[in-house]
């Protein structure tokens, strides 16, 4: 199974946590692949996920999953071939448009594009197994941008891109990342990347929301996306809480279904640690 997260630093635990959630249900090889790059914004800096600890996660993955791999890409020099200008101070960082060049990686025909704060709670082999042909890519309908963002007023088409199953030889052939990119770089947006992804995409196929959940946890839940939500009683508030951290998971979702995976994130961090500055010692880093 292929896999797609990218991010800079900051996103470190929730792929960790990510990566694990998948482990954790299937019995086939994960290949992972990581676009990360380090980036100097006006008013901010950006650091590159740290090598270690990706092969440390490889270490991991295969002594569970023999034949895993965790490979890391620098696509910075793409980035900066075509920087997405106009987009680069929305609330959301440009790290988010990093998965829009993989069209030009040598990447499989089919990979699994997830945002890091998608967790896995059920098998999800039957969904990735899908066949893909004649689509672009596959996903869930976002659950506020479907009411207020659509093409035809009578259809609700408007994907959330945290979880997309890409058909990267058909996006390939249509140029569909290629186009986003050039919408990115020259119409502001927001949600730049999921916005260029709505607007262009040709060919995509809407699937249940038991594929991304971005609401509240139900029985036959795959996927669970932590996204900002609202709530409106007893009064109106954001809620934003990341699977990282597990005293709002507890405190405000009331939510104790990944506590095991919360466990098994905080010894992996601490084994992590203990590598790390063994490695350091030796001069391994």
């Amino acid at each position: 199974m292929n896999i797609l997260y990218c991010g800079d630093c900051n996103i470190a635990d929730g792929l960790v946590l990510s990566a694990l959630s998948l482990a954790n249900h299937t019995s086939e090889p994960l290949h992972i692949h990581v676009l990360t790059m380090s980036l100097t914004t006006p008013g901010k800096t950006y650091a590159p996920i740290p090598a270690p600890l990706l092969q440390f996660l490889a270490q991991k993955l295969q002594e569970t999953h023999p034949g895993s791999t965790v490979e890391c890409t620098n696509v910075a020099p793409l980035f900066l071939r075509e920087v997405p200008e106009v987009n680069l101070d929305t609330r959301f960082t440009p790290f988010c448009m990093l998965r829009l060049f993989a069209d030009e990686l040598p990447l499989p025909d089919k990979v699994l594009y997830l945002d890091t704060d998608v967790l896995c709670r059920r098998d999800f082999a039957e969904f990735y197994h899908q066949d893909l042909s004649g689509v672009e890519f596959a996903g869930t309908l976002d659950h506020y941008g479907r009411w207020f963002f659509r093409r035809k007023w009578y259809h609700m088409d408007y994907v959330n891109s945290g979880v997309l199953l890409l058909n990267m030889k058909r996006i390939r052939e249509t140029g569909l990342f290629r186009h986003c990119r050039e919408l990115c770089r020259t119409e502001k947006m927001f949600m730049p990347d999921q916005s260029a992804l709505n607007k262009l995409a040709q060919q995509k196929r809407l699937l249940p929301r038991r594929f991304n959940e971005q609401r509240r946890l139900h029985p036959d839940t795959v996927f669970q996306h932590f996204t900002t939500s609202f709530r409106f009683f007893p009064w109106f508030r954001v809620v934003t809480v990341k699977p990282w951290e597990p005293d709002k998971m507890h405190r405000i979702l009331h939510l104790h279904e990944y506590d095991d995976l919360l466990a098994q994130g905080a010894a992996f961090q601490k084994e992590y640690e203990a590598y790390h500055a063994q490695q350091a010692a030796h001069g391994g880093i």
